[in-house]
């Protein structure tokens, strides 16, 4: 295994993990949009400290890098938001399986751009992730797997709204460097995320015991990791990042299982084991047939 693959895993085993701090803050009384406000402010900054060690071909002064970046930031900002959402009204293994179908979404946006051709092959794996879904959250039998609706709409919106980071990220990339695309879209998010979140909450994380999670959060859930995964990624076949990405939702269901008690019964993980087989089959077969972008894998 090179260092470029070592680089990616660990980008998606943080990931994970700060599913599962996400999860911990949120059962000490947190809100779900103060977490992550902070996920995205503290990864802003280190984000800024890349930007300042590689200035060069930032591309800041054009404008198609601003607007694409910004709508990566509306993008990361609902992620971020709607994957503790659905961690606040279920558990952290549906959320982070929910979040994971992201490239089904980039399928669907993609099919109807005309960017994608729509094949019988590419329909039948749609299916089997949405089959998935269903016996992941058990939506046949209503309270069964503890998730509310809400849980599962914010989980699937989580999913979509990393789908416009992507795009957002893709049509930024040619016009500057991703440190750059990556702080425009950071400090978009914290302006979106001021508004919704709790304000005496907001003032209280500065003194609050807690402070090493939300630190911890904020590096590894959107600073480090991010740029990890950027870095390995240029050096990484998109075959291969997209099966070492399955690292992130299995990362986050065992700690909600281990750390959280957060049960799972067997139509569950047979529903998750559908979702991340197909999420990666599909996500290999689309690396396959065109060229490497940043952050294609989701």
């Amino acid at each position: 295994m090179g260092v470029s693959t070592v680089l990616v895993m660990l980008a998606a085993l943080f990931w994970g993990l700060s599913g599962g701090i996400g999860g911990v803050l949120m059962a000490d009384g947190w809100d779900a949009f103060v977490v992550s406000f902070y996920r995205g402010a503290i990864g802003l900054l280190c984000v800024l400290v890349w930007l300042m060690l590689r200035p060069r071909g930032s591309g800041l002064a054009n404008r198609r890098l601003w607007f694409w970046s910004a709508i990566a930031g509306v993008g990361v900002a609902g992620n971020f938001s709607f994957y503790f959402l659905s961690i606040a009204h279920g558990s952290v293994a549906v959320a982070a399986t929910l979040m994971y179908c992201a490239p089904v979404f980039v399928y669907l946006v993609s099919f109807a751009l005309k960017l994608e051709s729509a094949t019988a092959l590419k329909w039948a794996a749609i299916a089997v992730v949405m089959l998935g879904v269903v016996l992941l959250t058990q939506i046949y039998d209503a309270g069964a797997s503890g998730v509310t609706a809400i849980g599962v709409g914010a989980g699937l919106l989580s999913g979509l709204s990393y789908a416009i980071f992507i795009f957002g990220f893709k049509y930024a990339a040619p016009h500057g460097s991703p440190q750059a695309i990556l702080a425009i879209a950071f400090a978009v998010l914290a302006i979106i995320l001021i508004l919704p979140g709790d304000a005496d909450q907001a003032v209280a994380v500065l003194s609050t015991p807690d402070w090493p999670l939300f630190a911890a959060l904020g590096v590894f859930g959107a600073g480090l990791s991010f740029v990890l995964y950027i870095i390995g990624l240029n050096h990484t076949a998109p075959a291969v990042a997209s099966i070492v990405a399955m690292v992130e939702p299995v990362t986050a269901a065992l700690f909600g299982v281990v750390v959280l008690n957060q049960d799972l019964a067997g139509p569950q993980i047979l529903g998750m084991a559908l979702i991340l087989v197909t999420v990666t089959a599909l996500s290999v077969h689309s690396s396959a047939a065109r060229p490497p972008s940043y952050l294609s894998t989701g």
